[in-house]
């Protein structure tokens, strides 16, 4: 699905604006400061493949100041539940929401569930993976470190077996690569592993430091500036109780299951605008 196109009477790819906060967050996951109520709020999340209607609501907003890409997210959810709670267990096994943040040569993949247990990955393209290259460095030791070659959600099946079915083929992955300074929080509005209430759902606060995208950052300035543009996916992985069908819900819709497509992120454009002089 290309830019522009459009699906039912919405519009998807068109850009959203990150404004700057003024106040000091707290990330505890309430997304109660004025900040988040001011900030506007991405549409009503959409099937990965297709862009049909979620079940679901899920929306989110995205704000920053010099220190932090600010993350939030809001979730509709009757029966929220969690059981990992080992940090980079494979969270995508169970109910979660993901960021996944493009730098051109490399990105980074973020899960987290409603227990605030953090998955993380760092791939850089093996394409710009070069002896004496910038990702030639002890960070990025494919022998020292806990690294692995990944062609996306296609790789290892089928045709597609060795190299999934992105142009730009695999990926070096490295599973132990933490983000400097990530801080992170969950707040559940019911009863965790509770099926005998419905609940309302839960809310996610995240804040990436600038200082930790220096690999992501592709000549980019670090914090953004005015009018720099970012492609960032924000999805959600659920398993349906009725069915049992694990069903995707983003932002924008990627048109594969294999969402590990960077082109087809979301389009975020920083705005030197303070979110609180927005009337």
């Amino acid at each position: 699905m290309a830019d522009g196109k459009k699906a039912g009477e919405r519009e998807f790819f068109v850009p959203y604006t990150c404004y700057r906060t003024s106040e000091k967050i707290q990330v505890d996951g309430k997304l109660s400061e004025e900040a988040w109520k001011k900030a506007p709020k991405s549409p009503r999340f959409v099937e990965v493949v297709t862009g049909a209607p979620a079940l679901y609501d899920t929306r989110a907003a995205v704000l920053w100041d010099d220190e932090y890409l600010y993350i939030g997210f809001w979730i509709e959810e009757p029966y929220v539940e969690a059981r990992q709670t080992e940090r980079d267990s494979l969270i995508f096994l169970e109910n979660d929401v993901e960021v996944f943040i493009d730098g051109g040569d490399a990105y980074y993949e973020f899960e987290i569930n409603a227990l605030n247990t953090v998955y993380e990955v760092f791939l850089i393209w093996k394409d710009a993976y070069r002896r004496g290259g910038k990702f030639d460095v002890p960070e990025f030791d494919v022998v020292e470190r806990d690294a692995y070659t990944f062609g996306g959600n296609d790789d290892r099946t089928g045709e597609h077996f060795w190299r999934g079915t992105h142009p730009r083929g695999l990926r070096w992955a490295f599973r132990d690569w933490d983000f400097p300074g990530l801080r992170t929080a969950v707040q559940v509005d019911g009863k965790l592993n509770d099926r005998s209430t419905i609940d309302r759902g839960w809310t996610v606060e995240l804040a990436f430091p600038w200082e930790g995208m220096k690999w992501l950052a592709g000549g980019r300035s670090l914090p953004p500036k005015d009018g720099d543009e970012w492609r960032i996916q924000f999805a959600r992985y659920e398993k349906l109780i009725s069915t049992g069908a694990h069903v995707g819900w983003t932002w924008d819709p990627i048109g594969t299951a294999d969402n590990h497509r960077p082109e087809a992120f979301s389009r975020i454009v920083f705005s030197n605008t303070n979110v609180e002089d927005i009337r």
